[in-house]
């Protein structure tokens, strides 16, 4: 069997005092789940995991988010992606990472590929200086007064937006982090 390394983004755990979700106890989760070399980062739902499972990325984040909703008694979504996939993430950006703060720049990680059309409803010029672009599964977000500020990742966020996705936000120097603890 191939050993392969993921991260594990949970959705909106450990924010606005509600679905508590600790760190450690994540950890032991997935080490049930049979993943070894478990390691969380930060304590907003990331972790980064090896398996020999030969699930698919969507059968590994279904598997989670049950034990999650089992064990924790709240529903929580969930996305897996492979090192692989991080990295490509990270290489295709179209904004200069190296050059931003890492509260700058956000890359909005999607359960399914993102097409133009359904962004068609927002002005691009309305918005600037920030600015959106769309990736593989993801879209970069650049927002120079950090996200908290954003009125473009208010308009990204509207849920008739998002209807059938799963999308959770990373800052970019998570992503960065989430791509070496994968590695």
């Amino acid at each position: 069997m191939t050993t392969k390394r993921y991260a594990a983004l949970l959705r909106g755990v450990n924010v606005g005092g509600g679905k508590k979700l600790p760190m450690a106890e994540l950890r032991q989760l997935l080490a049930e789940l049979g993943h070894s070399d478990v390691r969380t980062l930060l304590a907003s739902g990331n972790a980064a995991l090896t398996t020999d499972s030969a699930a698919s990325e969507d059968a590994l984040a279904h598997d989670l988010e049950a034990a999650v909703e089992k064990r924790f008694g709240f529903s929580v979504a969930c996305l897996v992606r492979d090192h692989a996939y991080l990295r490509a993430v990270v290489d295709a950006c179209p904004f200069p990472a190296a050059e931003l703060e890492g509260r700058q720049l956000h890359a909005n990680f999607s359960s399914a590929p993102l097409d133009a059309e359904r962004f068609a409803g927002i002005d691009p010029a309305a918005h600037l200086p920030e600015e959106f672009r769309l990736g593989d599964r993801v879209l970069y977000l650049y927002a120079p007064d950090g996200l908290g500020r954003s009125k473009l990742a208010e308009a990204l966020a509207k849920p008739a937006l998002n209807k059938g996705l799963t999308v959770t936000s990373r800052n970019w120097n998570t992503v960065v982090k989430l791509v070496e603890l994968t590695a």
